[in-house]
This record gives C-alpha cells, sequence and structure tokens, in this order.
C-alpha cells in the first residue's frame, strides 16, 4: 500500500477501504447502511408492514423476557442495534438482537458508543423484497461467524417465521410456522408466542 494511500484509511476502521467507510458514514438518512464482508450495503428504510412486525414481536418478547413478567427475564432486546462484528468490522443492523443478561458487561445498556461489539444470543431479520436475499446471504453467514446461536427469519408477506439454531456445519432451520399460529421457539420456548399480532392484512 501507497503512503499516500495508507494516509486515507479511517483510524476507526483501517481495515476497510476509504471509499466503504466514506459511503457508510454519508448514507442518506432513508437508507439503512451496512458494510458486509467488506462492502458497502444501502437498503431502504423498513415499510410499514416491517415496521409493524419487528414491532410486534419485540412487544410480545419484552415482558417475559426483558422484564421478567410472567416468564423466566434474562434477556435485553434492542431495536436495530449497529453490530460491529469481527476484525474488519462487518457493520450489521439486525431488525431485532438480544442477549442473555449474563453476558452483558456492567454499564451495556448505559454505553452511548455507535457500534457494539458483543456479539447478540439471538437476531431477528424481518424479510422483505428489497432485503431478504441479503438478509439470507450475506448477514446469515456473518450471525454465524460471530457465534450467535439463533437467528429467527419474519416474513410479514407470506406470514411465516422460520427458527435457526447455530450448527458447527452452519445453520439448523428447527421450526417453521405459519399464520395465526400460537408458537413455542427457540430460544424463547418457555412461554407460547402469538404470532397474529404480527401480520398486517
Amino acid at each position: 500500500m501507497s503512503g499516500d494511500a495508507a494516509r486515507t484509511l479511517d483510524p476507526e476502521f483501517p481495515n476497510l477501504a476509504p471509499e466503504v467507510v466514506e459511503g457508510y458514514r454519508s448514507a442518506p438518512a432513508h437508507l439503512v447502511a451496512e458494510i458486509l464482508d467488506g462492502g458497502l450495503s444501502l437498503m431502504p428504510r423498513p415499510r410499514r408492514r416491517h415496521s409493524r412486525a419487528a414491532g410486534e414481536l419485540h412487544g410480545e418478547l419484552r415482558g417475559p423476557f426483558d422484564r421478567g413478567r410472567d416468564g423466566p427475564g434474562g434477556w435485553v432486546f434492542l431495536d436495530e442495534p449497529e453490530l460491529h462484528l469481527g476484525p474488519r468490522p462487518d457493520i450489521v443492523i439486525p431488525d431485532l438482537a438480544g442477549w442473555r443478561t449474563e453476558r452483558t458487561p456492567t454499564g451495556f445498556l448505559a454505553d452511548d458508543s455507535s457500534g457494539i461489539a458483543l456479539a447478540p444470543d439471538w437476531v431477528c431479520e424481518v424479510l422483505s423484497p428489497s432485503t431478504a436475499s441479503t438478509d439470507r446471504t450475506k448477514k446469515l453467514p456473518i450471525y454465524r461467524r460471530e457465534g450467535i446461536g439463533h437467528a429467527w427469519l419474519i416474513d410479514p408477506t407470506a406470514h411465516t417465521l422460520e427458527v435457526f439454531r447455530r450448527h458447527d456445519l452452519g445453520w439448523l432451520l428447527i421450526a417453521s410456522f405459519e399464520g395465526a399460529s400460537v408458537v413455542r421457539a427457540e430460544p424463547f420456548d418457555a412461554i407460547e408466542l402469538d404470532l397474529s399480532g404480527l401480520w398486517v392484512d
């Protein structure tokens, strides 16, 4: 690398190409900017159907798992956290993510830094026609590489939930649900979840 090229590296992200970092930092507010496998990814902000599904799922999980109301507690959930994963890093924004509280350091929620380097224990991506391919082929491999134990894919158009468990050989699809089902789904199978509220007709 030439001296000129070296001086253009961003000190926060020295392993990423300067044009990728610049594109990420200057992305318009109406787009979700991520860096996947060293490349810039720009996606439209979620539409209403997408946002509804993510919000309702968070609502279903928050009481029993985050607040410990009528459930086991032991989790912290965040909407659209900015995850900085791996050495380059990959900058990934799942729709929802959850951390088991025993893994979160003191002050985890009070930390105002932009990125979270601690990989979550569970992620959820809400699929849309513009994001489904990226979610499946780029983001899921990153999540598996980082040791995330479970991933959910929700399709608010098809009204489906796919539940994946991390395996040494890849993601293992352990359950698939459709429609207005009341389900038990890992890692939140301690209680039943009513999927009907996730869908907008």
